[in-house]
């Protein structure tokens, strides 16, 4: 099956194409061409037959065509698992409603974000318990052999006191089902909550809790146990092996990225200060920040700013965070605001985070040979990015119409 995606602005790894026909044969891209070319090498990879019958013509209509966004850090399936703290829905049904909700927001890979904590003081989440855990993980898995819209990944993000579950986390990376690790740190008084203040704040913003409850809380967490540095490495090494990349959540300092480097530690999620971005980035890590710090105006928890960072140069990848909408939005605020290129800011949802997954052989960019898992976004009222039209593999999986009147 050819398709040819016509009136259409292409955003490449490197620039914005106009005035040129993009074409898809099966799932994959097989590049562009003029629209009145009479001879060219993409007609001739096309066979004669095929060219003349089974073509369909895709009218972009001054869209923009871009690469599907790659969310590799989202826990939104765990608002739609369970929308209620005594609210558990069908986790079958809650990734069909899912993947219908996150391709509207041109979401066509996402890795879905779990934690395995060994307790949680913000609010009761039963999403959260071990063995709900793991009956989501299995969903996400049984999605790769049955119909689906995205492709659904497991993002194990592993609080390092959760010592019961170590051995838990191995299985499922040796099962093949954890496609990236992160490892987290949420003690308080360092990291995402080096603010005491902020973290007493927080907490009681979920719960009814005196100053000597908190107080409780906070020595709790600061005198428990954790996994040693060498479980962390042998974590590292097992997922290396089986090509998962390993990310550390919320550095904090450059002795903490220091660490995580000896570790084999490849993403730096939500470094907490410019500097700390910085200072990740020139070790070689891959920066990454949340897409609703950029639409809030800045960090819910007083942390780095994401517009900050990109403007600084020190942030290589956006995930949707909490907020699927946020990615496209993100990318086009950014652009319309600060007057940054938009190929530069398309790669940090596309092209980036494809690449600090291991999957940018496949995806991430428009490129010859690659999965044609593409876009159409109108920028409506010249503020608004809309997904009008969504390939996943080739095939249209969504079409958006808006009324006018």
């Amino acid at each position: 099956m050819v398709r040819r995606i016509i009136n259409g602005k292409i955003i490449t790894e490197q620039s914005v194409l106009e005035g040129l026909d993009l074409l898809v044969l099966n799932d994959r891209v097989l590049g562009w061409m003029a629209p009145d070319a009479a001879d060219s090498w993409l007609i001739r990879e096309v066979s004669e037959e095929a060219w003349d019958k089974d073509i369909e013509t895709i009218d972009a209509a001054g869209c923009y065509v871009m690469p599907g966004l790659i969310d590799i850090h989202s826990d939104y399936i765990e608002h739609i698992a369970a929308p209620r703290p005594t609210s558990m829905m069908d986790f079958d049904l809650s990734l069909r409603v899912s993947e219908r909700e996150l391709l509207t927001h041109g979401i066509t890979t996402m890795f879905h974000s779990l934690s395995l904590y060994k307790s949680y003081e913000f609010s009761y989440k039963p999403i959260r318990l071990p063995e709900n855990v793991r009956r989501l993980v299995d969903e996400i898995q049984l999605t790769h052999t049955r119909d689906h819209l995205i492709r659904h990944r497991f993002h194990a993000r592993y609080e390092i006191d959760n010592i019961d579950q170590l051995d838990q986390l191995k299985e499922l990376i040796e099962e093949g089902k954890v496609h990236l690790l992160s490892f987290m740190d949420h003690t308080p008084g360092q990291g995402q909550y080096r603010n005491l203040n902020l973290y007493r704040k927080t907490l009681k913003g979920y719960n009814n809790l005196s100053d000597q409850e908190i107080d409780t809380i906070i020595v709790s967490h600061q005198q428990k146990d954790k996994v040693s540095f060498d479980q962390l490495l042998e974590l590292c090494d097992l997922a290396r092996f089986n090509h998962i990349s390993v990310a550390s959540h919320d550095d904090d300092s450059s002795e903490s990225v220091d660490l995580v480097c000896e570790l084999g530690v490849t993403i730096s999620e939500f470094p907490v200060t410019l500097e700390v971005a910085r200072t990740a980035r020139s070790r070689g890590l891959m920066t990454m920040a949340g897409a609703p710090n950029i639409l809030l105006g800045g960090s819910h928890s007083g942390n780095l700013s994401a517009a900050e960072a990109i403007l600084d140069g020190c942030i290589d990848i956006l995930c949707s965070d909490y907020y699927p909408a946020a990615m496209l939005q993100a990318v086009f605020q950014m652009h319309l605001q600060h007057h940054l290129d938009l190929p530069s800011l398309v790669r940090l949802v596309t092209a980036n985070p494809a690449r600090a997954v291991q999957i940018d052989a496949e995806y991430g960019t428009i490129a010859s040979g690659k999965k044609a898992d593409l876009l159409l976004v109108d920028l409506r009222e010249n503020k608004y990015p809309v997904v009008k039209t969504a390939l996943v593999d080739g095939q249209p999986m969504l079409q958006t119409c808006y009324r006018q009147s």
